[in-house]
């Protein structure tokens, strides 16, 4: 660790990966593009006291406007180093998986927000701007693959016990 490592300040955050499966049972993910032109996810800082699960679904709301947003897990956090302001900042995100099944995103332009988008697995990994994001993306690819293979066995022992008692 050096001397500029050791003498950062923390900074906490949390973000939200969303997805939506349409109609067409394709899974996309909503990206969004800020005031750098960086395409990433919705994040922002913790209020006092916020728990960080909370603190992703009031920011993913804030900066895409979707609301109705069911929560599926923490995914993983993220750390980097940058300086801003002449300080060096370590900051410390944590990334939770959201799914949304209505509503389109409008981009907060207050926040400096300019686009919002969604993307298929593929093309998502290759706008994405930032690695760690990136590994954050592939990761939740993951557990939205396995959230679909739960559903699956739950549909399937569903109708097994609808068929059980019918004879």
């Amino acid at each position: 660790m050096t001397r500029k490592q050791r003498r950062a300040e923390r900074e906490t955050s949390a973000g939200g990966v969303v997805f939506r499966r349409g109609g067409d049972a394709v899974v996309r993910f909503l990206l969004i593009r800020d005031s750098y032109k960086n395409w990433g996810f919705p994040k922002g800082h913790l209020e006092a006291g916020e728990p960080p699960a909370e603190a992703a679904r009031r920011e993913v709301a804030e900066e895409t406007g979707l609301g109705d947003l069911a929560l599926h897990g923490p995914i993983q956090v993220i750390d980097w180093y940058f300086r801003f302001r002449g300080k060096t900042i370590h900051k410390y995100c944590h990334f939770f998986l959201f799914e949304s099944r209505q509503g389109e995103p409008v981009p907060q332009a207050e926040e400096g927000i300019t686009d919002c988008a969604w993307h298929q697995l593929a093309e998502a990994v290759r706008t994405i701007s930032y690695a760690n994001a990136r590994g954050v993306l592939e990761r939740a690819a993951e557990m939205v693959h396995a959230l679909a293979h739960v559903q699956i066995e739950r549909a399937g022992q569903d109708g097994e016990k609808q068929g059980e008692g019918a004879a």
